[in-house]
């Protein structure tokens, strides 16, 4: 299986077309106001409107209320990507609702912090391994934050699984050839400034991901 890539953080038509002409698997929508790559579920619909049928559009949440999450799958949204302190109670009522795809982010700092991703076996269908940010930082992800990617190196994972956190174009092959990652997503990494795409940066990025 081929190293796939989901572009994160997309909030224009030019973002979205670089990441779908570079073959990007998956397309990231955050719906989270205090994120500088907030798009309402409005305008995650008119971008999402593009996108042909088998590249993944992921609404991007922070503890949301079933309220956003329904007016995001009405959005054309395909999964949910989680990135608050949803319990798995909480994922798995959502996805009992909704019935839809949902990834949930597990902040990593320390080994012991994989443990977390246990607890969403049978709820979720993927963990997304982030680095954590520091307390009492104003968001969850998205900082340009990595972790070491060598605590993943031989982990029995408890789910399928991707990695996030500090990744771009020049550290994308380590990171795959360290933690065996098979899906990466990037949003700061193809960034010229926090929330701004980079075409360019998100075509190197692909182009890199593709050699892998």
């Amino acid at each position: 299986m081929r190293v796939q890539a989901k572009i994160c953080g997309l909030s224009t038509p030019e973002s979205v077309e670089a990441a779908l002409h570079g073959g990007a698997s998956w397309l990231g929508f955050v719906m989270f106001p205090r994120s500088p790559r907030n798009v309402s579920p409005d305008q995650a619909a008119a971008l999402a409107s593009a996108v042909p049928a088998g590249v993944g559009k992921a609404a991007v949440l922070v503890d949301p209320d079933d309220e956003l999450v329904a007016r995001a799958i009405a959005a054309g949204m395909s999964l949910l990507q989680l990135h608050g302190h949803e319990t798995p109670d909480r994922v798995a009522a959502l996805r009992q609702r909704f019935s839809v795809e949902i990834w949930k982010a597990v902040p990593v700092r320390t080994r012991a912090d994989l443990a977390g991703a246990a607890a969403y076996r049978g709820v979720a269908d993927r963990i997304l391994y982030d680095a954590k940010t520091p307390d009492g930082a104003a968001l969850p992800g998205g900082m340009g934050l990595r972790f070491d990617w060598a605590l993943l190196r031989g982990h029995d994972h408890p789910l399928p699984w991707a990695l996030s956190g500090g990744l771009d174009a020049g550290s994308v092959a380590e990171a795959v050839s360290v933690t065996g990652a098979r899906i990466v997503d990037v949003s700061s990494g193809v960034e010229s400034a926090p929330g701004v795409k980079d075409v360019d940066k998100i075509a190197a990025f692909l182009q890199a991901t593709a050699r892998l």
